[in-house]
């Protein structure tokens, strides 16, 4: 209670500004030094901390990335060893080079394991077979291969060896590649071949490098094979690794480039194997980027405490003027006079209740120009709407007016007796209907596009009578209506065998459409005609302006629109392929994928 009479004397005797200085030292100052000082201590420490559970937490993602690789890459390596095939291939020797080729070529598990594995850079067999030459992964051992020391260590260990060895690219690039090494023997001839396996870098910096740390992977105390610089790569890493311990572990801050960092080293034991796998793990800017932001905390702290100085003494003079000011300003407002000035100085509650009052304000205008636009908005919808009703009514009209004026047409002849003429109407409509109802569609039944082929070969039967004769094969126990497909995508290319294929024949000219699938997951549509084909120079010139069209021929335009329709739907691996000898024919191949099947 002495306390608060004290003060209540202070306050009742001293002026405004001592009152404001005493307020800002004891309520203001002490408070923020007090608990700035704490923040700083207290955030360093915790951005140190996330820091080092960023390096940790990302140390162990790479650990079990390596773990994944190297396991899988073991297992390949396993069933390689027990491999029977390759037992008789290396044991066999061979009369003549080209029999030893033929052997090896026709061994495609490593090669296999290869293309489906992006992980693995190569695979390298080296045999003492001295009738075995170099083929693809098979590899004799030369002299400079036996003086390798990763080589003499092989042959002499039953178990697996994992090494950084050198790779040379295409362009003569070197670098160093994580590699397993096996022995396998041959069990009658009493040899042995030495397998190694070589971990794609380029796989590695896919699946690791996705964020802004240092990261280096070497294995034993051999050079880095895995480093996110590149100039790490076949040099030797400058960290304090204690390679005598058998799980070497270490977390927290070291110098490397003479510079403190905060670091993880982790110790990773290969499956099945002795050797050991240091995976490194830096911050190069955890420390720096720490600094910068306590001495941004710190300013904010100075600033936190100079800036109320500067208004505290600013407030006496100014706030009598203040009131007088926002009191006008209120009552222009009141009569609807909303042209108020911009602020009024200070940043305090009167600053603020200025503030309210201009929010009121732009939210009363805003409010009459949104009604404003709300009504604009609703006239344009209304527009819109009645443009939209005129358009779904005229895509009613046209063709139902169309299809009738042809059924006329169509009776008319047969009233008349001319039954040729009614039933290329009736082909006619029955094809305009089908583009017409596909036009804008993404898909439709393979049934219904076939249908229409036939619509189309049989119009163009009309027109060039035996020049043009087709035939449609399809397998009898294939229903059509199960599987979909891009619509009005065969009619181009049955239009282009007859123009241009059966141009210059005369009669029993042959359009052949065979439809087939193949492994459960292709559909293969063949389009053959038996006329003038093309040479070889014009078969390549057609293929390469499928690829990109010249302006000057529809007809390619119109494959080539047929080929990126397929790609851009089903993928690059789909498309069209022409095939065409002179005198022979063309055949238009199209490969598209089978399991788009439509659900009931």
């Amino acid at each position: 209670m002495k306390i608060l009479q004290v003060l209540q004397r202070f306050f009742h005797n001293t002026n405004v500004k001592k009152q404001l200085n005493f307020i800002y030292v004891s309520a203001l100052l002490i408070p923020v030094l007090i608990i700035g000082i704490f923040l700083i201590v207290n955030t360093r420490r915790l951005l140190l901390n996330h820091y080092q559970e960023q390096v940790e937490a990302d140390n162990t993602r790479v650990k079990s990335v390596m773990f994944d690789v190297t396991t899988t890459v073991y297992n390949i390596s396993d069933e390689i060893f027990a491999d029977k095939n390759l037992q008789t291939l290396l044991a066999t020797r061979y009369s003549t080079r080209q029999e030893a080729a033929k052997s090896c070529s026709n061994f495609t598990k490593l090669s296999n394991y290869i293309y489906k594995n992006t992980f693995i850079s190569s695979i390298e067999l080296y045999t003492t077979n001295p009738t075995i030459f170099e083929y693809a992964s098979f590899k004799p051992v030369t002299k400079d291969i036996l003086s390798t020391p990763w080589y003499q260590e092989a042959s002499k260990r039953a178990d697996i060896l994992w090494k950084s060895l050198n790779s040379v690219d295409s362009w003569n690039n070197t670098s160093q590649e994580l590699c397993l090494i096996r022995r396998i023997p041959i069990i009658h001839t009493k040899e042995y071949a030495i397998l190694v396996i070589r971990i794609s870098n380029i796989y590695l910096k896919n699946r690791i490098q996705n964020n802004s740390l240092f990261t280096a992977i070497t294995v034993n105390k051999d050079p880095v094979f895995y480093g996110s610089e590149r100039n790490l790569s076949g040099n030797n890493l400058n960290l304090p690794i204690d390679y005598e311990q058998p799980l070497y572990q270490f977390s927290g801050q070291l110098t490397y480039e003479n510079k403190e960092r905060i670091a993880n080293i982790s110790t990773l034991h290969p499956y099945t194997s002795k050797d050991k796998i240091y995976i490194s793990t830096l911050d190069f800017h955890a420390l720096d980027d720490t600094a910068n932001i306590i001495m941004v905390c710190s300013t904010i702290i100075l600033i936190a405490t100079i800036v109320p100085l500067v208004i505290i003494t600013l407030f006496t003079n100014q706030f009598s003027s203040r009131i007088i000011t926002l009191r006008g300003e209120m009552y222009k407002a009141s009569k609807g006079n909303y042209n108020i000035i911009d602020s009024i100085p200070g940043d305090d509650e009167l600053s603020q209740v200025f503030s309210d009052l201009k929010v009121m304000i732009q939210s009363i205008t805003q409010m009459n120009a949104q009604m404003y636009e709300a009504k604009i908005q609703e006239q344009v919808l209304k527009n819109q709407q009645q443009k939209m009703e005129y358009k779904m009514l005229s895509s009613q009209i046209n063709p139902h007016f169309l299809y009738n004026t042809l059924e006329t047409i169509r009776m008319k002849s047969l009233t008349e007796g001319n039954r040729d003429v009614a039933n290329a109407i009736k082909l006619l409509g029955k094809s305009m209907h089908y583009v017409l109802e596909n036009t804008g569609t993404s898909s439709t039944t393979l049934k219904k596009e076939l249908d229409y082929i036939s619509t189309y070969l049989a119009i163009q039967k009309l027109r060039f009578n035996d020049r043009v004769n087709y035939t449609l094969t399809v397998p009898e126990d294939m229903d059509l209506e199960e599987y979909q497909i891009l619509p009005l995508l065969l009619q181009p290319i049955v239009e282009n065998a007859i123009l241009h294929g059966l141009d210059e024949t005369e009669y029993n000219g042959q359009i052949c459409i065979n439809v087939k699938t193949k492994d459960d997951e292709l559909l293969l549509i063949n389009i053959f005609d038996n006329g003038l084909g093309m040479t070889e120079e014009e078969l390549n010139s057609l293929t390469d302006s499928i690829q990109t069209p010249r302006k000057t021929n529809a007809s390619n335009i119109g494959l080539h629109n047929i080929n990126q329709r397929i790609k851009l739907f089903y993928g690059d691996a789909y498309g069209v392929e022409i095939k065409s000898q002179p005198k022979e024919g063309t055949l238009v191949s199209l490969t598209l994928p089978l399991h788009n099947i439509m659900e009931d």
